[in-house]
């Protein structure tokens, strides 16, 4: 075996430590000086055959991926003149693994500033993400920019802060109209009304409950977070590092209220949305708001929909439903174990809540059963955070320099037509780590799946938002029979039972409907009419083609955080990290709408599904 010396080691470790910081210089500026010289065939070139550029509205106000050099050809004819791109730089040293170079990279728009992620194959780009993070000239005040926030030296008439705000609060919506009127204050409805008061857009968050975070406190008391606090964190204030890993509902709802006050949202409680509509002639909706008795009406340029991460509550219409003499409601609506010890409670459904309260009942002394009417994926919380989240969010990642932001790109950066490539080894390793678990859980009679194409939990969420457990131990009390399980379709209602397809009877005291959610433009027909919820169509999904998520492909969630076919309506909503992401992207389109600037949006989803 030959060996090499020191001098000539060191050499050769320092050249390969530079290759992948020269190979990703190298593209970035021959990409950037096709783009300058207006030479789209030459920078679709730069990409590979099977390649993905994602862009989140910093070239297409729009969230958009286009694939293949096809693909981005279009695009660019599209946009580029306009958007006149560069700067393209690596903001830290890029890494290379299999054949592959990662990086971190910077530009410039002619209306911001970007940042995105670039995998670097032999052949040429294979996914590029851009992003959207300022508009030159209204920046955020924050970090050398923020508000003073005194005027030093005597002032005659001078006002207080708490002057001020009172003042706000006084005659926004009266006096002053909002730009922007958000429907729900929830998690999401927060978050973009932190960001819009960051850049400076009138905004009203309108919240039905009595305080902000009621969305959280008033469900079932045992309901806890299970994304854990890395993936979790909101806008500009993250939780502190005690923080719970999985913070309990009232914890939650504090702070959500803390929140709320201390980045100054403007946000009515106790007020409900009643109904709206857009005046064309205006260029403005009007919307009819019931605001603790009084009437209100508001008009805004847009309308936001930020009414929860699905629509309104899917309750089946089983015969019989009128004869139950029993108690039944909504998951949605159920108010905890308490008062049901030594009951006889039906769960009818066999996801996240339907394990959640049949824990909670078991806990309480109810005799439970659960009602599974098709296969769940469950996985278990520990294996998900460590096989699944944990190279970006965990103490791991931290410790590894991954900070919440670089997370968001890398985790944005991977287009959802190759994600479940990505997805299924992990649940591979998941299915062998816990094979005990799943044989006795399935020796149970429990019907259990890995998504249509074994790519697991996420693939499920992100298509259709529903057919999974986050295993925190209710899955065990169905494994060894302390939840009772029933399988197949329920056909009816006695006065004291559940009936199901094969005869048998389920006596019940008790019945919860764990079955989920619509569409969220089922909350446009309620509020606006069907016409407009029609002409929006179905919201979520990726056009997969699997269950629940009909084709034709579209590559990104339906309507959520972009532009709609109803002019000035937008739906805002998901878990935490969505909401925490993508509520920049939607502040930053109405922003830019606010100041007038043009925003032409290039490839518009068509509808194919109206729910």
């Amino acid at each position: 075996m030959t060996r090499t010396g020191p001098t000539e080691l060191d050499e050769t470790t320092a050249r390969n430590d530079v290759d992948p910081q020269r190979r990703v210089d190298a593209w970035l500026a021959e990409f950037e000086s096709a783009l300058a010289a207006r030479d789209v065939r030459r920078a679709c070139e730069m990409f590979a055959v099977d390649s993905y550029w994602r862009d989140l509205i910093a070239f297409t106000w729009n969230i958009k991926t286009v694939e293949g050099r096809e693909g981005v050809a279009d695009m660019l004819t599209a946009r580029l003149a306009d958007t006149a791109p560069s700067g393209f730089r690596t903001t830290e040293a890029p890494q290379e693994s299999e054949g592959v170079v990662t990086a971190f990279v910077e530009f410039e728009t002619a209306r911001g500033r970007g940042c995105g992620h670039l995998r670097l194959t032999e052949e040429g780009a294979w996914t590029l993400l851009t992003t959207l993070y300022e508009l030159k000239g209204f920046e955020e005040a924050k970090g050398d920019r923020r508000p003073k926030g005194t005027e030093h030296g005597p002032g005659v008439g001078s006002t207080s802060w708490g002057e001020r705000r009172a003042e706000e609060e006084a005659t926004l919506g009266y006096a002053h109209q909002p730009h922007v009127v958000v429907v729900g204050g929830g998690q999401a409805g927060i978050t973009l009304g932190a960001r819009l008061r960051q850049l400076g857009v009138p905004a009203l968050v309108v919240e039905r409950n009595a305080r902000a975070g009621d969305s959280w406190r008033n469900r079932y008391k045992t309901l806890c977070l299970h994304d854990p606090v890395w993936y979790d964190h909101l806008p500009y204030i993250p939780f502190p590092e005690n923080w719970p890993v999985f913070a309990p509902k009232d914890k939650m709802g504090d702070w959500l209220e803390m929140y709320t006050r201390v980045m100054e949202i403007p946000y009515w409680t106790s007020s409900t949305c009643t109904s709206a509509y857009y005046d064309e002639r205006a260029q403005e909706w009007v919307v009819h708001v019931d605001r603790d008795g009084e009437r209100v009406t508001l008009r805004p340029r847009h309308l936001v929909l930020a009414t929860g991460v699905s629509g309104k509550s899917n309750v089946p219409e089983f015969p019989g439903r009128n004869r139950f003499a029993g108690e039944q409601h909504h998951s949605s609506e159920h108010p905890g174990p308490e008062e049901y010890a030594g009951k006889r409670a039906v769960v009818i459904g066999s996801n996240n809540s339907a394990h959640d309260i049949c824990g909670a009942l078991w806990e309480v002394g109810a005799d439970v059963t659960m009602v599974q009417r098709s296969s769940t994926h469950v996985v278990k919380s520990d294996s998900l955070m460590e096989l699944g989240l944990g190279d970006l969010y965990s103490e791991r990642a931290i410790a590894a320099g991954m900070t919440t932001h670089k997370a968001d790109l890398t985790f944005a950066s991977m287009p959802y037509r190759i994600m479940p490539d990505f997805q299924i080894p992990i649940y591979r390793e998941i299915a062998e780590r816990d094979a005990d678990f799943y044989e006795r859980l399935e020796k149970a009679g429990f019907q259990h799946d890995w998504g249509e194409d074994g790519s697991g939990l996420f693939m499920k969420y992100l298509r259709r938002g529903s057919g999974y457990y986050i295993d925190v131990g209710a899955s065990e009390l169905v494994a060894n029979g302390d939840i009772h399980l029933a399988n197949g379709q329920v056909t009816e209602l006695t006065e004291d039972a559940v009936v199901l397809e094969d005869g048998r009877r389920l006596p019940a005291d008790l019945v919860v409907y764990a079955t989920g959610y619509g569409s969220m433009n089922g909350w446009a027909a309620e509020l606006i009419g069907q016409e407009v919820a029609d002409r929006v169509g179905k919201c979520w999904g990726l056009g997969s083609g699997t269950a629940k998520d009909p084709g034709p492909w579209e590559g990104e969630e339906r309507n959520m955080w972009k532009p709609t076919h109803q002019e000035g309506l937008w739906f805002h909503g998901g878990n935490l990290h969505q909401a925490r992401h993508y509520s920049l992207y939607l502040a930053l389109q109405l922003k830019a709408r606010y100041e007038n600037i043009p925003t032409p949006v290039y490839g518009m989803q068509e509808v194919h599904h109206l729910s």
